[in-house]
């Protein structure tokens, strides 16, 4: 890392920070802490040479079936690799420079939701660096007409869809829309729908505690019956046997 630049660990590998390859890392003993707020600290360590400032943090990523995004991101995303032409990062590292330096009140909040537009934009860059395939779900959300598709039905999975429906959303024919989601993804887009559900199925049951015909009506389905049909059909699993599990979180470390 160079002065200026960002570094994002989509999967949240064990890592540590040094000022060479060969030096032994330190833990944070020994170390002045200050909590500027919620859960945003100030953490100084006396040292000679330059003075370094990082600004370091983690994000958890509960909804792991609305974030399909992640898992094709590669282990660590450098700033200056994909993020050299954006024209609000820079800019953005300057501003939570100068409010790290002298915290206010608010600064808590503040930088965390400026780490949360960095990140963000970060992500956006990658993905318009990696343009080159045609097919995936990463060709699907550059294209303006399944990507709406898309967000519609990762934004409320639950909702009555229908191919006209969401060919309504993409601004196509049916016929239209349904080619060129199966070209582009691989599979139609009411399997698509079906096995998100069922992906976000998984996460309701074990982690919020929520019953069989609770999950099946935020899910759009008429019965809990249907619904124990359509899991276990993609799942191969029933219902009762995941809500008895706590799925894993996905978690995002990025350093500035």
């Amino acid at each position: 890392m160079r002065d200026g630049d960002l570094v994002l660990l989509p999967q949240g590998i064990g890592h540590r920070l040094a000022s060479a390859p060969d030096v032994v890392g330190s833990s944070l003993e020994g170390c002045q802490v200050t909590k500027l707020g919620g859960n945003v600290c100030e953490v100084i360590r006396q040292g000679t040479g330059a003075t370094s400032t990082l600004f370091c943090g983690s994000m958890s990523l509960g909804s792991c079936a609305l974030n399909p995004l992640i898992t094709l991101m590669p282990p660590i995303i450098k700033g200056c690799d994909v993020a050299g032409n954006d024209p609000v990062v820079g800019p953005l590292l300057t501003a939570m420079t100068v409010e790290a330096a002298q915290p206010q009140m608010g600064s808590a909040t503040i930088l965390s939701r400026m780490a949360d537009l960095l990140t963000a934009r970060l992500i956006r860059c990658w993905v318009n660096c990696n343009g080159a395939s045609t097919t995936g779900w990463l060709a699907a959300i550059r294209d303006p007409h399944i990507g709406r598709a898309l967000a519609a039905m990762h934004r409320d999975p639950g909702h009555n869809w229908t191919l006209g429906s969401l060919a309504g959303v993409a601004g196509q024919s049916r016929s239209i829309f349904a080619e060129r989601f199966s070209a582009v993804l691989g599979e139609g887009a009411a399997r698509y729908l079906a096995r998100l559900r069922m992906q976000l199925a998984r996460e309701l049951l074990g982690q919020n505690g929520l019953s069989v015909a609770e999950v099946a009506t935020r899910l759009g389905y008429d019965s809990e019956a249907s619904f124990a049909r359509a899991f276990k059909r993609i799942t191969n699993v029933s219902p009762g046997i995941v809500r008895r599990t706590i799925p894993g979180r996905i978690d995002m470390n990025f350093g500035f």
